[in-house]
């Protein structure tokens, strides 16, 4: 073999358009890699009029509700009928056979479709009236009493998910199969962050000891195909809250910002050949790697805070890694400029033991959230906070197993979550359930479904969610799909 025909064998179109420096495919190269790199939601990136407010790092399509999220979510669905849906019904067709013709054959899981008998069954806690709104709320969340006027509970939820996975996928993601952009990672690239020194993303999981929780995966917090530094940052409980913030070196600040410089100029080079929006992604992660390292451990330690806050959050808020500890740590992240913080809370799936199980639970997190709401309030973060709280889907009425040590299993036809903040109607409920707690009365009117929540985040947020796409293999995706309308009825 000659020495120019191993070079012609050695030459692929990878080689061919990286190294030639001139000629039509580099040039169509570059102006392909340019659209890729300055892909953006137009309306954001050009529209600078009456919808654009100074705090923000870009203009917004509308005058923005709130500046940032917060999300609770409830993973593994508590049950609606124990929590927020009140139907006094049920007290006289506890133990009743459901109707048919209430179910209407609806889809059933694996694990109740072999019963022969589908017994109703009553909430197990008693339900009261709670604040000037007179809320009905569950004891099974003492704490949410004190927050009954703070909150807009949506007790037409719906979803087409039957299983877990697919359902959180879908509520985080706007899709049943995994791939696409999280609703965070959408919120970042719309918006960006407040904060030079944090990301605009920021995850926490909460500790949990249910050898039943259902998991979680990365993917959930993931960018998708968004550039990679709009995916969620997890921050953990245990040892560094993020990894390698101590650096084991033990290298100086000096050294490493000499480091990060020399790294940022041969990267500028790169990108200067081959144009990969990439290579700008990675400069900005490793800037905001070392902002961290100084900004992260300071926003950890809460020493700093007085025993009024953890009056308020209860003692679980001095053990990291706890839900109350969680929350507090998302007020932190948001009063420093966070955009978007996601709380996972595992547990709530019970097909069997609920009258002991979701109690369990149910403490777990009840202080806390409510603690946020107050927190958040007393320091006049609230107006300009959405706080958000439930799971993927709801639980059925009726019994899965037999006795007193009965579940309830999934039910997706409707169900109840509850939102508060600013551009919310406080003290208020949206929606109706007949009284088996099964079907939404007049769906097309008043249901919720997953496309339309996430449509009124962003409007709240002040982005028309029709119009904030990106492009992605010749098509423009956005987080609604085809779908969702911003649902009014609950906007103040």
């Amino acid at each position: 073999m000659t020495p120019i025909t191993e070079h012609d064998l050695m030459i692929n179109r990878r080689h061919f358009f990286g190294r030639s420096a001139t000629g039509i495919g580099v040039a169509a190269l570059a102006n392909l890699l340019s659209r890729e790199a300055n892909a953006q939601p137009s309306s954001l990136a050009v529209n600078n009029g009456p919808g654009y407010e100074p705090g923000l790092t870009g203009p917004t399509h509308f005058p923005p509700k709130v500046k940032r999220v917060i999300y609770l979510c409830q993973s593994g669905a508590p049950s609606h009928i124990d929590t927020f849906d009140y139907k006094p019904a049920l007290e006289k067709l506890d133990g009743q056979e459901l109707p048919a013709s209430v179910r209407m054959g609806q889809r059933l899981t694996g694990m109740t479709a072999g019963q022969n008998s589908f017994p109703v069954a009553k909430s197990f806690m008693p339900f009261h009236q709670h604040g000037e709104s007179g809320q009905w709320i569950s004891d099974l969340l003492p704490h949410h009493h004190n927050i009954a006027d703070d909150i807009c509970i949506i007790k037409s939820m719906y979803t087409e998910a039957i299983n877990h996975d697919p359902a959180i996928t879908f509520f985080q993601t706007g899709h049943q199969q995994p791939g696409r952009p999280s609703l965070g990672s959408w919120v970042s690239y719309g918006l960006g962050s407040e904060s030079e020194n944090l990301p605009a993303y920021a995850v926490l999981l909460d500790k949990n000891s249910d050898p039943q929780a259902q998991p979680l995966y990365s993917r959930l917090w993931g960018s998708g195909f968004l550039p990679s530094n709009h995916q969620g940052v997890k921050l953990r409980s245990v040892g560094d809250p993020v990894l390698y913030l101590n650096d084991p070196t033990k290298a100086s600040l000096e050294d490493k910002r000499e480091l990060l410089d020399s790294l940022s100029r041969l990267n500028e080079i790169r990108q200067q050949e081959v144009g990969d929006p990439e290579i700008q992604t990675r400069i900005a992660a490793y800037e905001m790697a070392y902002r961290m390292q100084m900004s992260v451990p300071e926003l950890t330690d809460t020493s700093d805070e007085p025993q009024s806050t953890f009056d308020l959050y209860g003692e679980d808020a001095k053990t990291p890694g706890t839900h109350a500890a969680n929350c507090l740590l998302a007020r932190r992240l948001s009063e420093r400029g966070v955009r978007f913080v996601q709380i996972y809370h595992r547990g709530w799936d019970h097909h069997g033991g609920l009258p002991t199980r979701h109690p369990k639970i149910a403490k777990e997190v009840d202080q806390g959230s409510s603690a946020l709401i107050q927190d958040l309030k007393q320091r006049g973060l609230l107006k300009d906070t959405l706080v958000i709280w439930g799971g993927e889907f709801g639980r059925t009425v009726y019994k899965q197993g037999k006795g007193d040590n009965y579940g309830r299993d999934h039910h997706p036809r409707c169900f109840s979550i509850w939102m508060a903040g600013g551009g919310v109607k406080g003290g208020t409920s949206y929606g109706e359930t007949d009284d088996f707690c099964y079907n939404i009365v007049d769906r097309d009117r008043q249901g919720v479904h997953v496309h339309d929540l996430n449509a009124t985040i962003m409007h709240l947020l002040g982005m028309n969610h029709e119009r904030l796409t990106y492009r992605f293999q010749g098509r423009d995706y956005r987080l609604t799909d085809v779908h969702g309308k911003v649902v009014k009825g609950i906007l103040s």
